[in-house]
């Protein structure tokens, strides 16, 4: 599947991924074929694009609770914003603490990686979803990390908030395509911190919470502007996880430049840049997600197209794949594989295997033929 942005969909093209309205009701269903009605729908709904599947691509699978999660995240993000703007008009919480508690207890608590799935998103609710995802991050990682339940619940509540000082920045300058001298990033990083100030009085632990939301986004703000951060810098481990879950989801979702990037370059950029990602946090988001797992089509450095076909738990960039040209198995974790990389996942799927997912585990495991 692929993210088409609003300007680019044409009629026959088909849903990969289900819409609903504000409710979380569902509007218009996967594989659905896209008519006029439904561009403009899309089109007033405020959305950036939709995701697509390629012309032969098959429905990929969807359980239950994958299609619960989207319709989770609509409702809640709308929720979120509305919280949002309570706070700033009446400098008083309302109900974001029991949004924080939610997210808590549904995201706080799970055993395993989960498949994330990014939402749609809008120019009208673009921060709040990105705030609504990245407190679920930060209440897997804390998990993984054993983070106390009181301390969990800061961070949470800090992700939910630490963009409340968008909501009162213009359009034209937080949605601006092009900053050649970087005035309007400055004008929204001050925009940012100025809006922290009313999390002091609003806020219950609002010292606290501002404190986690301020480390993190000077931090990232110094590593943007430098390319490097003060390595004497004590940050509070909620900043840290705050870093790490924000620049996540700024990856892997619809940019308003209507692209996504995969979690695979996610977490390259993290592995890459230890100085301001912090390895255990990163290594605890990694066994929060399903990022490489069997079943990922990947383009290696060779040029090949692969299956991941073994997850490898210990590197998560060096997986057992099956190449596509010549139906060899490449264990990348081997010396003599330790040249060739995933340079990402495939783009497109019009080729790619469909898979028995039922046998490949155990087939992979005992080096027997895999039939695809």
């Amino acid at each position: 599947m692929q993210f088409i942005g609003t300007t680019e969909l044409k009629v026959g093209m088909r849903l990969a991924r289900p819409i609903y309205n504000k409710q979380g009701v569902l509007l218009f269903e996967r594989d659905s074929k896209l008519t006029a009605q439904t561009i403009d729908s899309v089109k007033n709904f405020g959305l950036l694009g939709v995701y697509i599947l390629e012309p032969a691509e098959p429905l990929p699978p969807m359980s239950e609770e994958d299609l619960e999660f989207e319709r989770f995240q609509i409702a809640t993000g709308f929720s979120i914003q509305d919280e949002l703007e309570k706070i700033l008009s009446t400098k008083n919480q309302g109900r974001i603490n029991s949004i924080a508690s939610m997210i808590l207890k549904k995201y706080g608590y799970l055993d395993g990686r989960v498949t994330f799935y990014q939402n749609l998103r809008g120019r009208d609710d673009y921060v709040c979803r990105h705030s609504l995802n990245t407190a679920i991050f930060c209440a897997m990682i804390t998990h993984v990390m054993n983070v106390r339940v009181d301390e969990q619940y800061q961070i949470i509540y800090a992700a939910l908030t630490h963009d409340i000082g968008k909501l009162r920045i213009p359009a034209d300058i937080l949605f601006a395509q092009e900053d050649p001298e970087g005035k309007q990033k400055e004008r929204i990083y001050q925009s940012q911190m100025t809006g922290l100030d009313v999390l002091d009085t609003a806020i219950h632990d609002g010292y606290a919470i501002k404190r986690i939301c301020a480390q993190a986004l000077r931090t990232w703000q110094e590593f943007e502007a430098q390319g490097s951060v003060n390595p004497n810098a004590k940050l509070t481990l909620g900043a840290k996880i705050l870093i790490v879950a924000n620049r996540y989801d700024e990856i892997t979702a619809m940019s308003l430049q209507g692209k996504s990037e995969s979690e695979v370059k996610a977490i390259q950029e993290f592995l890459d840049h230890p100085e301001i990602y912090d390895p255990e946090v990163v290594s605890a988001l990694i066994k929060s997600v399903n990022i490489l797992f069997p079943g990922v089509s990947v383009e290696l450095s060779t040029g090949q197209k692969a299956l991941v076909v073994t997850e490898n738990f210990n590197n998560i960039l060096k997986p057992i794949v099956l190449t596509f040209g010549d139906n060899t198995l490449l264990d990348l974790a081997l010396w003599d594989n330790h040249d060739i990389q995933i340079v990402d996942v495939m783009k497109t799927l019009d080729n790619r295997y469909i898979m028995n997912n039922d046998i490949l585990p155990q087939n992979a495991a005992e080096g027997q033929p895999i039939n695809l």
